[in-house]
């Protein structure tokens, strides 16, 4: 079953509309519009998720970002050996 839905007007610059429109496919302006605010949201929760965390524990430093994107980049390199020798 799907969330119940309602129709609301918006105003959007031509050109952006447009190009949604080129984009949106089988699915309909509506529901790429509905998918891109959801994205918005997701973002607009996790930046305060962050600002929260940020407040108590201090900014993260860039140290710490290279060093879990380092951590990251060998998981997923990890992954990729397991999987490729698993097969």
């Amino acid at each position: 079953m799907s969330e119940p839905t309602g129709k609301y007007s918006i105003t959007m610059p031509r050109d952006i509309a447009e190009a949604a429109k080129t984009r949106s496919g089988p699915s309909g302006l509506s529901a790429y519009v509905a998918a891109a605010v959801a994205r918005q949201i997701e973002r607009d929760n996790l930046n305060e998720l962050i600002a929260v965390a940020e407040a108590e524990h201090g900014p993260i430093t860039d140290e710490e970002i290279h060093a879990l994107r380092d951590q990251l980049t060998q998981a997923r390199h990890e992954q990729t050996q397991g999987g490729a020798s698993a097969a």
